[in-house]
């Protein structure tokens, strides 16, 4: 049996405690499989938008691909329409709104105008503009936003860590 001298980078190693929600969510997005995600995502997508997709307003996406970038913590999803239901694709999208998780929070619970967020480039459309301030116009044009129900109780209590933090 032989002993192994002590190592110093056993005490340097992160405390649970320390880690904020966007360094978590950054270390375990990659570890997270595709389908997984699908299955998470999917379903609060289709049930926030449920009105908007029947109605057609978000007819403009199908057959095309729109990736939000959450660049702070690492995120992109990419997502496209078919048979009027949000799903999530692999591929990139034709237009990408990049900004932080603040400015998508920000913009998901309406407590910054829109238009602001984007004249102040907190947020950023690349690629298709046109598809891309199609989706921005789409949600703005929401007056609730979209922090209702399970996405709503979800966006609010990172809200209220985005506060803490």
């Amino acid at each position: 049996m032989s002993l192994r001298p002590f190592s110093p980078s056993i005490l340097s190693a992160p405390r649970l405690s320390t880690i904020t929600p966007s360094r978590m969510i950054r270390l375990l997005d990659p570890r997270i499989p595709f389908t997984i995600k699908r299955r998470l995502v999917e379903p609060l997508l289709n049930r926030t938008f449920a009105v908007p997709l029947e109605e057609g307003e978000f007819d403009a996406l199908e057959g095309r691909r729109i990736s939000l970038a959450i660049v702070d913590v690492g995120v992109t999803l990419s997502l496209t329409l078919k048979a009027q239901r949000l799903m999530l694709c692999r591929e990139s999208g034709e237009a990408t709104i990049r900004g932080g998780w603040r400015e998508f929070l920000c913009l998901a619970t309406r407590h910054e105008d829109p238009d602001s967020l984007f004249f102040q480039r907190r947020l950023v459309i690349e690629g298709d503009t046109e598809l891309g301030l199609m989706l921005k116009n789409l949600l703005d044009g929401r007056e609730e936003g979209f922090a209702q129900g399970r996405l709503g109780e979800v966006l609010m209590g990172l809200e209220r860590l985005a506060r803490r933090g």
